[in-house]
Formats: structure tokens, C-alpha cells, sequence
């Protein structure tokens, strides 16, 4: 399959990444992820792999749009959970609309 990384053509091939990624180690997964056999691989590390091009040469999603149309899975990053809301009784958070302190 011919695609576009970094204003660069390539023919990528499912092989052709499966081989490229055999024997590397996954670095710590902290935005988007691939999914490449049993291991996940951070997206910008299997960009740099494939493409032999600096990290900051590409965009992650110009990798995930190749990894998705190859057939491998990407992964978001993870959103983080809101932070749980405290619950006030009605006379704590009118105390705390008038900038007084109520226990």
C-alpha cells in the first residue's frame, strides 16, 4: 500500500511492518498506540522504525492512518477521568459562595 509520512511515499505491507518491528522492544506507552502481533508499540516509535525518519518529521496521525489502513489496530490516548466532584451540602457551598468557612 502507497502512503504518505512526513511528505515521503512508501509502500508499506502488513509483512513489511511485522518485519520491521520484529526484535524491537516497546518503549513505555504514554499517547497512541499500535498494536503490531502481542506487543503494543507507542505510534511515534513504529513511524520512526518503518520510516527510518526522526520522530519530529511526522505527525502520529499520519502513522495511524497507515497502521489502520494496513489492518493493525491504534489505540487513542487515554483521556484522563474528571477529577470526582466533592459533594457540598447546600449550607457548605453557600458558605463557600460567600467566602466564609462552615465545617
Amino acid at each position: 500500500m502507497r502512503c504518505v509520512i512526513a511528505r515521503f511515499p512508501f509502500e508499506l505491507t502488513k509483512a513489511g511492518v511485522l518485519e520491521s518491528m520484529k526484535g524491537v522492544t516497546p518503549e513505555p506507552v504514554t499517547g497512541e498506540s499500535v498494536i503490531i502481533g502481542r506487543r503494543q508499540y507507542p505510534v511515534k516509535q513504529v513511524g520512526q522504525v518503518i520510516t527510518r525518519q526522526d520522530r519530529r518529521d511526522f505527525s502520529a496521525g499520519e502513522v495511524v492512518r497507515a497502521m489502520t489502513r494496513l489492518g493493525f489496530t491504534c489505540r487513542t490516548a487515554p483521556t484522563a477521568a474528571p477529577a470526582p466532584a466533592l459533594t457540598l451540602s447546600p449550607l457548605q457551598r453557600a458558605s463557600a459562595m460567600l467566602g466564609t468557612n462552615v465545617a
